[in-house]
Parts: structure tokens; sequence; C-alpha cells
């Protein structure tokens, strides 16, 4: 299956871009990012930036902007058959325009990977950008090998900007 990713979630402000890879199929049906309520994201971000999960979407997304966070995706496009990002066709991966959106977002100050497949595929179909980059532990449900406090711990580092 042909996935395509969503928009990014960004304001000119932001100063960490978390990636993932492609959206899931919940989020797919649900538009929204990180919709599969097994997904540890949210209760993630409730841990580290106090931002409640049970608050509806869009009042999640405007404070994770506030808080300076920014949201998308390394793949535009991939095929995919299912949510699992080891399923993602390496040869089928359309990258993000990562070079535009940093020009228009200057204060990124760190790329955060949602995941080692997130990591590995902007490694291997984005050259030259020059932000630091951390690989951080998947909050999929497929990575449950990690308990969600240590996956918190993890995480932290994305509030410990300047």
């Amino acid at each position: 299956m042909d996935s395509s990713g969503f928009e990014p979630i960004a304001t000119p402000a932001a100063k960490v871009l978390i990636l993932g890879t492609l959206p899931g199929q919940e989020s797919l049906r649900r538009g929204e990012y990180y919709a599969n309520p097994r997904n540890a994201f949210w209760r993630i971000v409730e841990e580290i930036l106090g931002i409640p999960a049970s608050i509806p979407y869009a009042e999640r997304v405007r404070r994770l902007s506030e808080a300076g966070v920014a949201l998308w995706d390394v793949c535009a496009a991939a095929h995919r058959p299912g949510s699992l990002d080891l399923a993602i066709r390496h040869d089928s991966v359309v990258p993000n325009d990562f070079a535009a959106f940093l020009e228009t977002h200057p204060q990124i100050r760190l790329i955060a990977f949602n995941g080692a497949k997130a990591a590995a595929l902007f490694r291997k179909h984005v050259k030259g950008i020059s932000v630091r980059c951390i690989d951080l532990p998947s909050t999929s449900p497929a990575h449950a090998a990690m308990a969600l406090p240590e996956k918190v711990r993890l995480w932290s580092a994305i509030r410990s900007l300047p």
C-alpha cells in the first residue's frame, strides 16, 4: 500500500523537530499524528512537557507548537503494507524536503528521531543537513521491549534546549 504523510506541524519559532517515519493506518484514518491509542507518543509528551494526552488533538498540537516542538515524518510517501516501519520498502521512499523546511524554520536546533527506522531512513535519503540529531526509542506499540519510564527518561532530551 502506498502511503503519503502529513504536512508538518510547526511554527517558525520551533526549536525541536520530531521525525517519525510515516503515519500508520490509524493516524491516516483520523488525520492525526500518533493517533493509535497504544502509541506512547502523547503519554511521553504529557510526562515531559505537561501537555495532557486526554485533551483534544488540536489543543495538544497547539500546546506542542507553543513549547517549540514541531512534528513531521521523514517520508513524504512510501510503499508500506500495514503500519509497521519494518514493512517500508526502501526503494519506494520519497523523503520530505528538509532543506526547504529548515530554511523556513531557522530556529530548529535539534532533530529527534522517533525510532531507529526514522533515523536510518533520514540518514539514507537526506543529505546536507547540519542540525544536531538524536536517536530516541520508538513510541510505537511494536517497540514494547522498553518500559515507558525509560522512554520518558530518554525523550526528556527534547526539553534541554536553550
